[in-house]
């Protein structure tokens, strides 16, 4: 019992409802470039590059599942592309065991464009047309910018999230 109280998904779930609860209050009223910033989608895409690509699909999918929840989307279809996100960002920990910060930017900002890429993919194969349209050229980059200017203070709190602590080197005894 005390593994789960003190596991990654009891500290994601209170993160995740106040990140959700500025995506659908605050950020649905400011739209640099008539983008609705992803905020949700960043915080997936920084738990990936923070913990890894395993632990990231699992806080992408919790956090998309909880968006879907909240939304009304498909059940399922935001939890699938966040997951996407979340291990894609966490690729950055397969190169290098401690990347520096500004590769876990870009690696964040990856994955995001992936995740926002593939939500009209997501949404074809499930028979809902209408987004393909050339907007994405606009969005895909606007929300990567997001995610990439977010990461700094997201890949930390996604590593807190998912329980991850910082691998500290030691000298090798002789």
């Amino acid at each position: 019992m005390r593994a789960f109280l003190t596991g990654p998904l009891v500290r994601l779930f209170p993160v995740g409802l106040c990140v959700l609860a500025i995506q659908r209050t605050v950020l649905t009223e400011f739209r640099p470039f008539g983008v609705v910033l992803q905020i949700v989608l960043a915080l997936a895409a920084a738990t990936g590059a923070g913990a890894g690509p395993e632990r990231g699909a699992l806080g992408g999918f919790t956090l998309g599942l909880m968006y879907d929840l909240a939304t009304g989307s498909p059940l399922g279809l935001t939890a699938l592309v966040y997951a996407l996100a979340g291990f894609v960002a966490g690729y950055v920990l397969t190169l290098t065991p401690t990347p520096p910060w500004w590769l876990t930017s870009i690696f964040t900002a990856i994955g995001a464009a992936v995740g926002e890429t593939a939500v009209p993919i997501g949404r074809a194969l499930i028979g809902q047309d209408g987004w393909f349209t050339t907007q994405l050229f606009t969005i895909v980059p606007v929300v990567a910018a997001f995610a990439l200017l977010m990461s700094p203070l997201f890949v930390p709190l996604g590593r807190w999230c998912m329980c991850v602590k910082k691998t500290k080197w030691k000298a090798m005894h002789e």
